[in-house]
């Protein structure tokens, strides 16, 4: 059982998530997430002091739950090929999940957040670093094409991921009708929509058709 004083740790945050999206880091008051949260805000600087810090906590943990999807995949005993596939699943599917809180995070990184800036400079290159590995031992393995990885790995992050940014800007942007809307949730944010994205970003990227015909050649 959870000790009484961690459960409002995750009160908190819980509550921290569910209203950065509309209100992002400026607009986010304590007294607002105490509230939500069914307690005092002195409880929110009893158990992470200022509100820098506890922005700094709730997107931690966030981010550590997705990197430690991304690296169970990365990590798995399949070809390099596959494990890169999963990765991209994994993060496309988080991000659909929390795509609310990455549009947010997103704008307030553009206005110049110091905490928004912080984290993303801090945790970044993690979840990059790890799909760019991937993606070169996949190539390495001659299972993609040998592209520069820096112009193979943004063309993938941005068929995979994109769609989900501008379907969520959209609709949060009350810029779809209602036909649309439901257009977007079927073929671009559902499950079937995001596995043929990574599907069909990964075809393009397979062998050559040269190289593939002297892999089928050789003894």
């Amino acid at each position: 059982m959870a000790r009484p004083s961690q459960a409002v740790d995750q009160a908190l945050i819980a509550s921290a998530l569910a209203l950065y999206p509309q209100c992002g880091c400026a607009g986010l008051s304590l007294r607002k997430v105490a509230e939500h949260a069914g307690t005092q805000p002195a409880m929110v600087h009893y158990h992470f002091g200022g509100k820098p810090a506890f922005l700094r906590a709730v997107l931690q943990q966030l981010y550590e739950q997705m990197f430690a999807a991304l690296n169970v995949h990365g990590r798995g005993a399949e070809g390099p090929r596959d494990r890169l596939r999963g990765a991209l699943l994994t993060l496309g599917r988080f991000l659909r999940q929390h795509r609310a809180v990455a549009a947010r995070l997103a704008l307030d990184a553009a206005q110049g957040e110091p905490v928004v800036h912080d984290f993303l400079r801090a945790n970044a290159p993690r979840h990059l670093g790890l799909l760019l590995a991937l993606l070169q031992e996949a190539q390495g393995a001659g299972e993609l094409q040998a592209l520069p990885p820096l112009q193979a790995f943004t063309f993938l992050m941005g068929a995979v991921n994109a769609p989900t940014l501008i379907a969520t800007g959209a609709l949060q942007l009350g810029v779809a009708p209602a036909l649309l809307g439901e257009l977007l949730d079927q073929q671009v944010l559902s499950d079937e929509a995001l596995v043929q994205r990574v599907d069909l970003a990964l075809a393009a990227l397979g062998p050559s058709p040269c190289a593939a015909a002297a892999a089928g050649a050789s003894p």
